[in-house]
Order: C-alpha cells, then sequence, then structure tokens
C-alpha cells in the first residue's frame, strides 16, 4: 500500500480507508504532498504577522489539496514563532475543516509524557480524526535553553525509548498492572488518538521508528546526507504492528517556487543566511533577499551556502516538481512534505500555491467533493483565491 499512490478525485485529506498514517496523491503528483510550517518571522515582520500568515497558509493548503500541515517546536529563535505546537494547532484547526495537523515536531525531552498525552488528547476531542503527534529527540534549540525547559525533567534524549513508552501508555491508558501510574489517566482520552510519527535526522529514530513500527518522518531539509542511510535503515528494522503493516516514510524537503528559477534562487538565498547565522550561534529574524544578497560573505560561509542551497528543489513550478519526483525516486520516500523558510509571507504563499498548481491539486479538489472545505467563519476571507493569488494583507 505505502508504494501505490493515486490520483484523482478523492476529498483533499482523505487517507487510505481506515488508515490515518498513510495519503493519497492528488492531482498528477505521484506520491501525498504535505507542508511543513515554521511560522516564519522575517526582518520588518512581527510574531502576530507570522502566525497571522501560518493561518491563511493552513486554510489555503486545504484548498489546495494538500494532505497535511505540521508545525514544529523551536525556542529562543526569534525567526520561529512555533514555539507551542499544541497551542498552534488548535488555532489552525479551528481555521480548517479536512486539513491534516500535526507536531513536525514535539521535542519530547522538553517536556513530561502525561501533558504531551493530555495536550493532544485534547486535540483529537476538538477536531477529531484530524491530528498527528509527531515526536523528536533534539532539544529544538541551544543547550541552555534546554536546561530551562527541562527543570526536573530527565537529562533529555537518552531516555527517549522510556519517556515515548510512557506517553503511549498514556494515550492508550493501558499501563500494566503494578506500574506506578497505572490508575492515572490522560484526560480527555478519546477512543481514537492522534498517530505517532517519530521525526529524525540520524539513525536512532530511524531503527527505533522501524522496530515499533511507526511512520517515520526525516529531516532531509537540514540533514540530506543521511536521508538514505536512514530510511535504508528504517525499512530493514521495520517490523509490522498494530499501526502499520509496511514502512511509511515521509521527508521534509526545502523547496522554493517562483515564475522565474532566478527568483527562487534569490529567495532561497535569504532562508540559507538564516541558517548560516544558526550555525554560528546567531539565530536572528529571516533576512531580506536583499540582504541575503549584500552580505559579504568569506569563502568558508559561501562554501556552507552554496552546500545548502545545494540540497533546496527551487525553480519554476515544472523544475520544483521535477526535483520533487528525482529526489523521491531517488530516496524511496512515500510522502514528501515540503516547507519554504524564506523571507516575505506574500513570497512563502506563491512558493507554496505555484508548487500546488505544477501538480494539478486545486483541479483534483474542484472535481472532488471538497467544495466547502476553505475558510471557516470567514477565518481568511470569503472567496477562494487561486493558487498563485496571495491574500491581501
Amino acid at each position: 500500500m505505502s508504494g501505490e499512490h493515486t490520483g484523482g478525485s478523492q476529498n483533499p485529506t482523505e487517507t487510505v480507508p481506515g488508515d490515518p498514517v498513510r495519503g493519497r496523491a492528488r492531482g498528477s503528483a505521484p506520491a501525498p504532498l504535505s507542508i511543513l510550517d515554521l511560522a516564519t518571522v522575517g526582518a520588518g515582520y512581527s510574531p502576530a504577522d507570522a502566525l497571522t500568515a501560518t493561518t491563511e497558509l493552513a486554510a489555503a493548503a486545504e484548498r489546495w489539496g494538500f494532505h497535511r500541515f505540521w508545525v514544529a517546536e523551536h525556542h529562543g529563535m526569534p525567526g520561529v514563532a512555533s514555539s507551542n505546537p499544541a497551542v498552534l494547532l488548535a488555532h489552525l484547526g479551528a481555521h480548517t475543516r479536512t486539513l491534516r495537523l500535526g507536531s513536525g515536531g514535539v521535542m519530547l525531552p522538553n517536556h513530561a509524557p502525561l501533558t504531551i498525552a493530555e495536550q493532544f488528547g485534547l486535540l483529537e476531542a476538538l477536531h477529531p480524526g484530524r491530528i498527528d503527534l509527531g515526536l523528536g529527540r533534539a532539544p529544538g534549540t541551544d543547550q541552555a535553553t534546554a536546561r530551562a525547559l527541562r527543570r526536573g525533567l530527565s537529562d533529555g534524549a537518552d531516555d527517549f525509548p522510556q519517556q515515548l513508552a510512557e506517553l503511549t501508555h498514556f494515550l492508550d491508558g493501558d499501563f500494566p498492572d503494578g506500574h506506578p501510574y497505572a490508575r492515572l489517566r490522560a484526560v480527555p482520552q478519546s477512543e481514537a488518538r492522534p498517530p505517532i510519527w517519530l521525526l529524525g535526522s540520524s539513525g536512532f529514530s530511524a531503527r527505533l521508528a522501524g522496530r515499533l513500527g511507526l511512520p517515520f518522518a526525516f529531516a532531509h531539509h537540514f540533514s540530506a546526507a543521511n536521508t538514505v542511510p536512514a530510511l535504508d535503515l528504517y525499512r530493514s528494522t521495520f517490523q509490522p504492528s498494530a499501526v502499520l503493516d509496511e514502512p511509511y516514510a515521509l521527508i521534509g524537503v526545502s523547496a522554493v517556487a517562483a515564475d522565474r528559477e532566478a527568483e527562487a534562487l534569490r529567495l532561497a538565498r535569504s532562508a540559507g543566511l538564516a541558517m548560516l547565522r544558526l550555525r554560528q550561534g546567531r539565530p536572528g529574524l529571516i533576512p531580506t533577499p536583499d540582504e541575503a544578497e549584500a552580505h559579504p560573505y568569506t569563502e568558508m560561509e559561501a562554501d556552507f551556502l552554496a552546500s545548502w542551497l545545494g540540497n533546496v528543489v527551487l525553480g519554476t513550478p515544472g523544475q520544483v516538481a521535477d526535483g520533487l519526483e528525482t529526489l523521491r525516486k531517488r530516496v524511496g520516500a512515500d510522502e514528501l512534505m515540503v516547507t519554504s523558510h524564506i523571507h516575505g509571507h506574500e513570497a512563502r504563499h506563491r512558493s507554496y500555491g505555484l508548487i500546488a498548481e505544477a501538480y494539478g491539486l486545486t483541479a483534483a479538489v474542484d472535481a472532488g467533493d471538497a467544495g466547502d472545505a476553505g475558510n471557516v467563519g470567514g477565518a481568511v476571507g470569503a472567496a477562494d483565491p487561486s493558487p498563485t493569488e496571495v491574500p491581501a494583507r
């Protein structure tokens, strides 16, 4: 099943019947397409602007036919406003109807497992059948901030398998008799619970996801050299479970589409400079394309930027679609989750819209039964703009 994707006129977020994990491709896309959003805060914008843009983007992603929309947990990064995925997902759920929403991810070592079980139990109760719980083991921040977040918790990633097991028992309400938490309940608890995904950028989570029979999401967008080894390890260690009978893996991919290849490269360089500064321990707002062009790069910095850009799928819509398919075939991913962490909400919105248009996602939605799957309560506007029409701001 994970290798067979069908286009056609399905609901934009329809999964394989009875399967909350595997999605179906839409339009001409050979695999399901999803979005990872970081509530990007660029120079000249505020966090409130960024969160409004993310809300608009989620509503547009639903209209366009993307399968799922995930937000990530990061701390101490001025250019990322999604520090608390559960809070943001509750808001996005109120502004969408059918789009799958999830964490990409929650950094489990930063939280008590019971807290996560309660938060995502509440999300499932609010938006039943639409929530994914993606879990990571990295801090999502610097070590000092991680220590401040984890006061009173374990030391971190080394206890991840134990924390995961505890979280799963809280979600399912099935601690064994005699366990210290056997009488505890995570409230609210629904009949169904959000599927757990393990996220990773190396082999640790790949192996654990395979051994537990869970879906796996790999961070190709910042660990491209490890993608093939990690996915191979996931598949080779996979054991069928109640969740999956065979492996299912998605990869996060940096992708930037524009009308011209040169403009896409110009936009991508703003994200590249932001990543360079993050690696140098100087996280900040996402710089403008003009700032990125004018930056006096050292030889080492220029090499870093060139290497980073080499893993971004960018260009015209057709070039991006071709590049994504080449990547999907090379690594064998079952689903692609694109992310455009670039400056400018209008440019970011248009990039995703052009990708949707390249695959005919919106045409597939229009041919199906999702005619009213757009805005809720006029949250983003009464009319459904085309994939490349940017909401007035």
